[in-house]
């Protein structure tokens, strides 16, 4: 008898991605699926065991226990046996200690991706259960926000080593899955507290927007965050080409540069900046870093985060450390 249309969605899904060229370089090594217990990631560990079992691979499982909520143990203990009971060979609960800066959610995502990280075998991709819908609020914050159109392409479905199979599976099939493969899901209370901006854009801005637009919402943005991804990517393989021409590891030619258009020109400093230490870069930052080369007019230096200064001499820009040279203006002589 065949397999529930559900099923046979999120099988078909962990395949193709895990067959695609992409991921060629995981072919026969373990595979490694993160799990919370919900529906998304339990029907995304019964995938890839499936997978696993026709490729004769390891599956490794991990639950992450946050500890945010009481009784956190005793789900993440529910989650670990029934990734044994789906034919995960090892499975490990990582308990952590979700703190730092920017609220609940952006800790918690910090430590829990940290702790993949450090329980994954050498060369092994780590599987997450984003579906489609997930990736609809990632573009809806991301326009939001203002963030760009990096920000709007979401989340990738191959970016070493994290792997999402379910970036065109919705979360309704997920749960529709775990129904029929009879696994028992855990339904996190804090996806449904309106604390939470990702709430709020999942209970009250979606469904509006599927009513005034007829449907087809979520799909919509999913294609939109695929089509501009496609055009990131070959922005930035041409961009990659020009820092190879303008720029080494100690300064860049911004008289070259400045023959190039402005998102070029930002994709070559935001790369060169990065691989120069400089962390964190907003918008604003490659922008003001941008004006040093499109818009120079003997301008001072601008800081930078992490205690940097990029300042411009003789037509050359060099990145100061302490935060030198914001002060005076710059010689271009």
């Amino acid at each position: 008898m065949p397999p529930a249309p559900s099923v046979s969605a999120v099988r078909l899904a962990v395949r193709r991605l895990l067959d695609s060229e992409p991921a060629a370089r995981y072919r026969g090594v373990p595979l490694v699926v993160a799990c919370s217990g919900g529906p998304d990631s339990l029907a995304l560990a019964a995938a890839t065991t499936h997978f696993a079992r026709h490729r004769n691979v390891p599956v490794h499982g991990v639950v992450v226990d946050h500890g945010l909520q009481p009784g956190s143990d005793r789900v993440a203990s529910d989650a670990a046996a029934q990734l044994t009971g789906l034919g995960c060979v090892e499975v490990d609960v990582a308990r952590v200690e979700p703190d730092g800066t920017g609220g609940t959610e952006a800790a918690a995502r910090r430590a829990r991706y940290e702790a993949l990280r450090l329980r994954r075998p050498e060369g092994s991709p780590v599987l997450l259960g984003h579906t489609l819908d997930d990736q609809a609020e990632t573009v809806l914050l991301g326009l939001g926000r203002g963030s760009g159109a990096r920000s709007l392409a979401g989340m990738r479905p191959l970016d070493g080593p994290w792997a999402r199979p379910f970036l065109g599976v919705t979360r309704r099939t997920t749960e529709q899955a775990c129904e029929e493969l009879g696994l028992r899901p855990w339904h996190d209370p804090h996806n449904t507290d309106p604390a939470f901006t990702r709430v709020r854009l999942r209970s009250e801005v979606l469904p509006l927007l599927e009513e005034v637009l007829q449907g087809g919402v979520a799909e919509a943005l999913s294609r939109t965050a695929v089509q501009l991804r496609e055009d990131a990517d070959a922005l930035d393989a041409v961009a990659a080409g020009i820092r190879e021409r303008v720029a080494d590891s100690r300064e860049l030619d911004a008289r070259s540069l400045a023959e190039h258009p402005p998102a070029l020109r930002r994709r070559v400093l935001r790369d060169w900046l990065s691989a120069r230490g400089v962390p964190e870069l907003s918008d604003a930052h490659l922008r003001a870093a941008d004006a040093l080369v499109g818009d120079w007019r003997g301008q001072g230096g601008h800081a930078l985060p992490g205690n940097f200064a990029l300042v411009r001499r003789r037509g050359t820009l060099l990145v100061e450390c302490g935060g030198r040279g914001t002060e005076q203006r710059s010689s271009d002589g």
